[in-house]
């Protein structure tokens, strides 16, 4: 029983609120309708039902047919239709969350990371800043994304160069040793 607590409070501790409010202020500025006033973010999420409306904004007709009611099974049956959604639209397996993450609360910060991850795939994906403009963790990521695509042309034309003197002094190398190229 004392392993347990431990465990518990130990993912209990990976939840950032933040990150939270973040992944909330994108969903909702995708749906275009604020969560219920007073409702906890886990719980409003729980259920799949605002997970599929996201998926239909962000993919329409990804998820044809949303439960509102029918119990544990059906509501279980959303969050399972929005992870294969997820999947479909280029989210990694990896960055998924598990299905008791969300429905029995085991660990809502994987959940938000998951929300992150579809998140980073939609900007790619579909870069409409006037979908994403009230959504900070995007407005973070994509400039994080920007310096770290400059650093990479940096790089790719520094190679360039390099690769560009290699070949002339092997074409030197070659033309003075009789065909005999030093590595």
């Amino acid at each position: 029983m004392a392993l347990e607590r431990q465990v518990r409070a130990k993912v209990l501790a990976k939840r950032d609120p933040q990150q939270e409010k973040e992944a909330q202020e994108w969903i909702e500025a995708i749906l275009g309708k604020k969560f219920p006033a007073g409702e906890a973010y886990e719980d409003v999420l729980r259920d799949g039902q605002v997970l599929c409306e996201l998926m239909n904004k962000l993919v329409p007709g990804a998820i044809p047919k949303i439960n509102s009611s029918g119990g544990q099974f059906k509501l279980m049956e959303n969050i399972n239709n929005f992870q294969k959604a997820m999947k479909e639209y280029g989210v990694h397996d990896v960055d998924v969350f598990q299905t008791s993450d969300l429905f029995e609360k085991k660990d809502i910060a994987q959940v938000t990371t998951s929300l992150f991850a579809l998140g980073r795939t939609d900007l790619i994906l579909d870069p409409n800043p006037q979908k994403n403009a009230n959504a900070t963790f995007l407005k973070k990521l994509y400039a994080l994304d920007r310096q770290s695509l400059d650093y990479k042309l940096d790089q790719t034309k520094a190679l360039a160069k390099l690769d560009k003197t290699w070949v002339l002094d092997v074409k030197l190398l070659s033309e003075s040793n009789d065909n005999i190229i030093y590595v």
